[in-house]
């Protein structure tokens, strides 16, 4: 929803290194919060859903507060890991790439900006959530399957905010292991005369399949997170989402709706296993937010194999723009919500970098499109996880961010090992290997280790296009190959309040474990009116 940092906080996060012992005292010792969620109902199946609507739709900029830094693009010291090399064309085979939800995709009707666009892969069925409707393709084909259905209209039937009031940032994940889809979106009262616009109750809202059909009834819950920040007008925006075998992790970034200040970000569990069986009363344990912290992202698992038994989730923390960041542990009991706890944090240490555009406005596009928001003060989602048994066992993480390339942007990629022992950057990358603008990334690993890294690329002479590279594992370390374009945008965005994104995704199909769906925005037509594209492709040498 609002992507945003306060003015305020930009002291803090610079000093993100800088933890005291006090801090991180705090942060271990803070008294776990435990919520109960409540059974709303069940859903009709997906052909049955009623064509509603979600409130709010038509062209509505996301509300923007705190405005971020604006046509910044500092240079940053020397990037000893700036790739600006190119070697062979990624050795990747394509699959499907098809037109997603947007303007041009039958029935669908634009609802906000940015689309928040986000898309998971079953054994069946691709699945992709946006501002604020949800479709459902057939792998096989790329085919959707029918009009698209707003969120509202999967809550039809319930009564409260999750079905009638203020809804966005949706993110779908499709938990591998219990064959379920998880559809999870804030939502909270519509209240235009509030600083934020909105109003308690603030709730987080999930819808959980009964079985791994994504065309069938989901179970549908909602969980009152209203008092994270310490008071009950705390707004859980820029939620994330993580499957872990013991729980669905999510963070939130805590904003007081009546000051619009900033308190922190809170790391919620949310019980799976009463979800997926449709219990009426599954519980969350959270802890207060760490005003430290901004857009923690929890490890989200992908593979056949979990981690060894009572193994945390890990949540990795905001960059402070120079060199470092952080990562949590995240151990929760349900059964004794007390002994729930949240530790660290391990400080990273980095190859030096800065946030792209200062962590605010200055992608540039064609004229006449305005300058794009580049996220840059993040890390973005996903926090892709995979455990690798045998010879060279080991746990990894993959993550990446947006950072300074000379005069435009590129995009910082890390792969971190030694997570239950010691984790350390095993290595890293920036691909910007011109002088095009590239943001907006998300990346994954397959099964024997090749990365992919999908993301936007814009310049004065290039609109807004959908692009990935990637690696396998014998490539030299730090080093990317050269890029393949998904689809070429044809028309560039105009006044929308210089929004973008605010993620994209890059899934892993569990049938295989080798092939990989990116979902990302891009523009049809110059307007103020988005579409997203879903596309799939493996590298040669997974199989």
């Amino acid at each position: 929803m609002l992507g945003r940092w306060p003015k305020a906080f930009f002291a803090v996060v610079f000093a993100i290194s800088c933890f005291t012992l006090a801090q991180v005292a705090q942060a271990q010792n803070t008294r776990p919060i435990f919520l109960t969620g409540k059974l709303l109902g069940v859903s009709p199946i997906f052909q049955d859903l009623p064509l509603v609507r979600s409130p709010f739709h038509g062209i509505m900029p996301e509300d923007n507060p705190h405005p971020v830094p604006f046509g910044l693009n500092p240079r940053a010291p020397f990037d000893p890991a700036l790739q600006r090399e190119v070697g062979p064309l990624v050795s990747t085979t394509p699959g499907k790439n098809v037109l997603g939800l947007g303007i041009g995709f039958p029935g669908y009707s634009v609802c906000c900006v940015p689309p928040d666009t986000n898309a998971s892969v079953g054994t069946t069925q691709v699945v992709e959530t946006v501002n604020l409707d949800y479709e459902i393709f057939t792998k096989s084909t790329g085919a959707a399957v029918g009009s698209s259905h707003s969120l509202a209209s999967l809550f039809s039937g319930t009564s409260g905010n999750c079905a009638t009031g203020f809804m966005s940032d949706p993110v779908v994940k499709f938990d591998n292991a219990d064959g379920r889809w998880v559809i999870t979106f804030l939502a909270a009262t519509s209240n235009p005369g509030a600083p934020l616009g909105v109003s308690k109750p603030f709730l987080q809202c999930f819808a959980v399949s009964k079985t791994s059909d994504a065309t069938g009834s989901y179970f549908l819950y909602a969980f009152d997170v209203s008092s994270l920040g310490g008071v009950d007008t705390a707004l859980n925006d820029y939620p994330k989402l993580g499957v872990w075998p013991d729980a669905y992790y999510e963070s939130f970034d805590e904003f007081d709706a009546k000051t619009t200040a900033y308190d922190g970000n809170s790391p919620c569990a949310f019980q799976s296993s009463v979800m997926i069986t449709g219990g009426a009363h599954p519980g969350s344990v959270c802890f207060l937010p760490i005003g430290t912290e901004f857009a923690l992202l929890p490890s989200d698992l992908d593979g056949p194999t979990p981690p060894a038994s009572g193994t945390p989730d890990f949540y990795v923390g905001s960059p402070d723009g120079s060199s470092h960041f952080n990562i949590w542990k995240f151990h929760v009991d349900f059964v004794t919500p007390s002994l729930s706890t949240f530790t660290g944090p391990t400080t990273l240490t980095t190859s030096p970098y800065s946030f792209a555009c200062g962590g605010g406005v200055c992608i540039k596009q064609p004229s006449p499109g305005e300058l794009l928001d580049s996220l840059g003060n993040r890390l973005m989602f996903r926090a892709a996880y995979r455990n690798f048994t045998g010879t060279g066992a080991h746990e990894v993480i993959v993550v990446s961010q947006s950072v300074v390339a000379g005069s435009s942007t590129g995009i910082r990629w890390y792969e971190i090992r030694g997570l239950s022992t010691t984790p350390t950057i095993f290595q890293q990358g920036t691909w910007a290997p011109d002088s095009k603008f590239r943001w907006m990334p998300s990346i994954g690993m397959d099964k024997v280790g090749d990365i992919a890294l999908g993301y936007s690329v814009s310049s004065t002479t290039t609109d807004p296009s959908v692009r990935y590279t990637g690696r396998v594992p014998g490539d030299a370390k730090g080093k990317m190959e050269s890029e393949k374009t998904i689809v070429k945008g044809t028309g560039v965005q105009e006044a929308s309040g210089h929004r973008w994104g605010d993620y994209s995704s890059m899934a892993i199909d569990p049938s295989n474990d080798c092939t990989f769906w990116y979902a990302q925005e891009y523009i049809k037509t110059s307007a103020t009116a988005w579409s997203t594209r879903l596309a799939s492709f493996a590298f040669t040498t997974c199989h």
